[in-house]
């Protein structure tokens, strides 16, 4: 099918541009010009910008057509912009990664014209498929507590510049999620018909809850095909990290921004959690033992930012915890030498598995399940393994990164149908935190110490301290504590957590079930 910009009409007009005399011509994806000495066979360089990777929009100013631009390369005031990437020809913008925002002024002949060549520029970058209306949760409570600032100083200059419509309420550019699991019941009950995607202006757990929400819906099937997009704004940021590295863009905010502008898509795996009749959905990763310890029981230091991780892990390492337990799992091909071969499992799905944080919340009126139920395996014909204990650290990952600076699983992929796991057993307390440092980039999971591995299911059956304390650990989904076995009991009235330390807790993979926003077209 041909490109629907190749087939638009293509315009050529002689015009002013950041003041200077130019012939401008518009084709296909591109808006290009040459400086008018250049035409009448003088020095001079021609410009290009191409529409789906370096402009935001546009808008016309009577005979001003004014293209908002985020490129790469130079372009501040009074710097002479890249013969390449010409955002920000004359007027400057704020510098963040290596693209800059800016703007091309294009002075036309007439009104008419500007607004010819205005309405030719709209109509390709709608045929880009990008989103045109947005609904965007802000979390304010994440991270340094920086996603109002987030939202108003970074998202909201890049997407009104590119016309995009977006929800608001109370008068307030944003919906502020109030209360835990508030995202959850936004997505659950909003009407998904009049956006084009859901934004989470956020760390990695608003947007889990939107993926809980959507797959507690009665409408289900539809509702997690919608796109989500994420701008990190918490302490791990995870996700965009992910997306980020894997197109090849360096990690910032305004990054982040543009890939949800350009509007392209991609599969994202869900990882169903499972212990009895208790159902939770995942999209990150789920931890126990070291990890778990530090992303939890650092929070304390949440005023750190990312930092406190790194603080705390250094803590524990010093006096290094280990778990007694088992681990089950279904190897992906090419992994089934790992572990001992399992005789016989006993499944944890039990009939009538809920969606939620509450066994009964989410069942019509006759007692069914309402949403989605999970995938559908027959145990029987699994050829399930298994590692025994201790254990100092067990990591399942759905994507590469942990949080900006920790790639955990570095072969995961977004929709390849499995998690991949780290699992740390005996290993020297100075040895992990050799493996501390090597977690930048991934190297740490060539360690000897380390079982790297991938599943499409996992069991796991998580038990006390060595030690003799009588206590067990954490268990740690997408940073959001759902079994603990530490003796810790929250207070001031506080609903238990989402499933018990110590009965088997089971993940299983359904790939590509939902859709994210991704930095480019794959």
């Amino acid at each position: 099918m041909a490109d629907p910009q190749t087939q638009a009409a293509a315009l050529a007009e002689p015009a002013r541009i950041n003041g200077a005399a130019a012939e401008a011509t518009l084709s296909g994806g591109e808006l290009a010009w040459r400086p008018a000495a250049a035409v009448g066979g003088g020095e001079g360089q021609e410009r290009r910008l191409e529409l789906e990777s370096e402009v935001l929009g546009c808008r016309v100013e009577g005979r001003k057509l004014r293209v908002a631009t985020f490129a790469a390369g130079s372009g501040g005031d009074g710097e002479e912009p890249s013969a390449r990437a010409c955002g920000g020809g004359g007027k400057g913008g704020v510098a963040d990664g290596s693209r800059r925002r800016g703007e091309v002024v294009l002075e036309m002949e007439s009104d008419d014209a500007a607004e010819r060549w205005g309405d030719a520029i709209r109509d390709r970058l709608a045929s880009l498929g990008r989103p045109k209306r947005l609904f965007i949760i802000v979390n304010p409570y994440g991270g340094k507590r920086s996603g109002r600032s987030i939202f108003q100083n970074d998202v909201l200059p890049l997407i009104e510049a590119a016309g995009i419509l977006y929800t608001m309420q109370d008068c307030a550019p944003c919906l502020e999620t109030k209360h835990r699991l508030h995202a959850q019941e936004i997505a659950h009950s909003l009407d998904l018909r009049k956006y084009d995607g859901i934004v989470c202006v956020s760390g990695d757990g608003v947007l889990v809850e939107v993926v809980n929400g959507f797959l507690q819906r009665e409408d289900w099937e539809t509702a997690i095909k919608v796109p989500l997009g994420i701008i990190p704004a918490g302490t791990g940021n995870g996700m965009a990290q992910s997306l980020l590295h894997a197109a090849g863009e360096p990690f910032s905010i305004s990054n982040a921004v543009f890939a949800i502008i350009r509007g392209h898509k991609r599969a994202l795996d869900v990882t169903s959690v499972v212990q009895g009749k208790t159902r939770f959905f995942s999209v990150l990763m789920l931890t126990w033992g070291l990890v778990a310890d530090v992303d939890i029981e650092s929070e304390k230091y949440r005023w750190m930012g990312s930092a406190r991780l790194e603080f705390y892990f250094l803590l524990r390492v010093i006096n290094l915890r280990r778990y007694n337990g088992r681990v089950l799992f279904v190897p992906a091909p090419g992994y089934e030498e790992v572990g001992e071969p399992v005789e016989q499992t006993t499944s944890c799905k039990q009939n009538g598995v809920s969606t939620g944080s509450q066994e009964d919340k989410a069942n019509d009126g006759n007692g069914e399940t309402i949403g989605y139920p999970g995938p559908s395996i027959e145990e029987a014909d699994l050829e399930w393994r298994s590692l025994s204990g201790p254990f100092v650290s067990v990591w399942l990952g759905n994507v590469p990164f942990a949080s900006e600076d920790a790639m955990a699983a570095p072969k995961a992929e977004f929709s390849d149908g499995y998690l991949d796991a780290a699992i740390i057993r005996d290993c020297p307390r100075w040895d992990v935190l050799g493996l501390m440092f090597q977690m930048k980039d991934g190297a740490y999971v060539n360690s000897p110490y380390v079982e790297y591995f991938k599943v499409k299911a996992i069991r796991i059956e998580p038990g006390l301290r060595v030690g003799g304390s009588g206590k067990g650990g954490i268990i740690d989904s997408d940073g959001e504590v759902i079994a603990r076995g530490d003796g810790f009991r929250a207070g001031g009235g506080e609903a238990e957590h989402l499933m018990a330390y110590g009965p088997p807790i089971q993940l299983t993979v359904d790939q590509g079930l939902a859709t994210i926003f991704f930095p480019r077209s794959r």
